[in-house]
């Protein structure tokens, strides 16, 4: 098991790495790019969650009886999808997850973040992977005045802080222990919630790695996780500081193949498809694709970037998520940088 507090002294040790490397301080330079004249962060809150490994396919098998708070974020209540794509490059949990908060694709030649590996004996930053600074939702967030916060289950998430240490205010690790930081959330949000708060479920995909996707094992998986998405949207809810402002946005890395422990075949519909929900204050009722006429649902299809028009994409979460705050986009982002993805 891994804990983590952010402590003070780690954004000072991860600066003076960076400048043996001849880079700009992650969190200092990325954040003093933003445009002077943008608008402050506003009072709201954004919860956003990637539950990770999440093939829709389990949704539908279980129904709305054995999913139904992810049923009320995606289909019931929420603006949403189940027919997202993840980015064109990988379907592997932390390429993906940067672009999430990044608003990035992968290929660092081709603009991209670069992180492409997916584990945690990496050490080097986001910045490092791509030559170059690389602002992203954290930095954008603490530009305006906001406070961010990551809740995460698989320890290659502290890529985040090190790449930008003084735009990530707390950060929790809890190992393969989904309860755990569900209930350092809720206890932040009781107290200070966080303008922006990025939370990663990783059971699903713990679970299909070890028994395969849409096995048995992975339904209870998904089932548990979605009981955990109760929680959360049952504490919004019920308090009225946070009933009125604030927005979960949901979605995830990749799918898995059924009857298998992989997810990593790029080509493959069930690895690529994702869901991409709203749900909260202000969100409007609607089918996100309906709501969204400028982007093109796939169908089963694999759009490239190159399409005059793109499907929604995990990688929209980013902008999405600083529209909602009133922030302006992440400086040099790929999706969604119009801050246009309509949730209301």
């Amino acid at each position: 098991m891994t804990t983590l507090r952010r402590p003070a002294a780690l954004a000072v040790a991860v600066a003076a790495a960076l400048a043996g490397f001849g880079l700009n301080s992650p969190g200092t330079a990325t954040a003093d790019r933003a445009d002077a004249g943008r608008a402050r962060v506003n009072d709201k809150h954004v919860i956003a969650i990637s539950v990770d490994g999440l093939n829709p396919r389990a949704l539908k098998r279980l129904g709305r009886a054995g999913t139904p708070n992810l049923h009320r974020v995606i289909e019931d209540e929420g603006a949403g999808t189940v027919n997202a794509r993840t980015q064109l490059e990988m379907t592997v949990t932390l390429p993906n997850h940067t672009s999430m908060v990044t608003g990035r694709r992968i290929k660092a030649s081709k603009g991209g973040h670069g992180v492409t590996w997916n584990d945690d004996t990496v050490t080097k930053t986001v910045q490092q992977a791509a030559g170059h600074d690389v602002a992203s939702v954290f930095t954008q967030v603490h530009a305006a005045g906001g406070t961010t916060a990551v809740y995460a289950t698989k320890s290659k998430f502290w890529l985040f802080e090190r790449s930008w240490p003084k735009a990530v205010d707390t950060n929790v690790i809890q190992v393969e222990r989904n309860g755990a930081v569900v209930k350092a959330l809720r206890a932040d949000l009781a107290s200070s919630p966080a303008s922006f708060s990025f939370l990663h479920l990783g059971k699903p995909d713990q679970v299909g790695h070890k028994h395969g996707w849409m096995s048995a094992r992975y339904l209870k998986a998904v089932a548990q996780v979605d009981r955990l998405v109760g929680t959360i949207l049952t504490q919004v809810e019920s308090t009225p500081s946070l009933r009125t402002n604030t927005v979960v946005v949901l979605t995830s890395d990749h799918g898995g193949i059924p009857g298998t422990k992989n997810h990593a075949i790029k080509t493959n519909r069930e690895d690529y498809r994702v869901p991409f929900a709203f749900w909260g204050a202000g969100v409007r009722h609607a089918d996100l694709y309906a709501l969204n006429p400028d982007r093109a649902k796939p169908g089963r299809a694999r759009p490239g970037f190159g399409a005059a028009v793109q499907p929604i994409r995990n990688g929209e979460l980013a902008n999405a998520s600083l529209d909602i705050l009133g922030v302006g986009a992440v400086p040099d982002s790929l999706w969604n940088p119009a801050q246009d993805l309509d949730w209301k």
